[in-house]
């Protein structure tokens, strides 16, 4: 059993340290991480689970974006710690996660990821949406939290302090 909680300013080395396990080295400099830059988190989205014993064993993040001028929501990273992987916390996390972005009424999320395993959480792919180069278009997939939330959104995907 896990404890799923907002993440805390005090947990923060804690999850670095776990995505820089779980992630190839230089995960910082992918495009994604460029909508990231000078934005915090959303915090009451980005979760840690620890174990009866407090130790980190999943965490994920969410970044506000916008997508043209519509906002939306960048899931990732999400990472479970090798030694708990195949027990089902990552799509726990990601569950938990876009249930509370739902209840406080965000519209669209979205990723750049695996189709085959995204699928199952509801995502798909996105036609007309730019995340910036060099990232391969059929890696960028999409939710919508409420009916018809991706209808007629489209363009590139800017970081959240360049909204208009």
């Amino acid at each position: 059993m896990y404890e799923l909680r907002a993440e805390q300013a005090g947990d923060y080395w804690e999850v670095e340290a776990l995505f820089d396990l779980c992630f190839a080295p230089g995960r910082e400099a992918l495009s994604s991480y460029r909508l990231r830059d000078n934005v915090p988190p959303v915090a009451d989205l980005s979760l840690v689970a620890r174990d009866p014993e407090g130790i980190l064993a999943g965490a994920i993040r969410f970044w506000p974006v916008n997508v043209g001028t519509a906002p939306a929501l960048l899931l990732g990273p999400v990472a479970v710690h090798p030694t708990r992987q195949g027990e089902g916390l990552g799509g726990v996390l990601i569950e938990d996660s876009l249930t509370l972005a739902r209840a406080a009424h965000w519209q669209r999320a979205m990723l750049v990821g695996d189709a085959p395993y995204y699928s199952r959480f509801g995502f798909r792919p996105l036609s007309g949406v730019e995340m910036p180069p060099p990232t391969n278009p059929a890696r960028v997939l999409g939710q919508e939290l409420y009916p018809g939330a991706w209808v007629g959104v489209c363009g590139a995907v800017l970081p959240w302090s360049a909204r208009t």
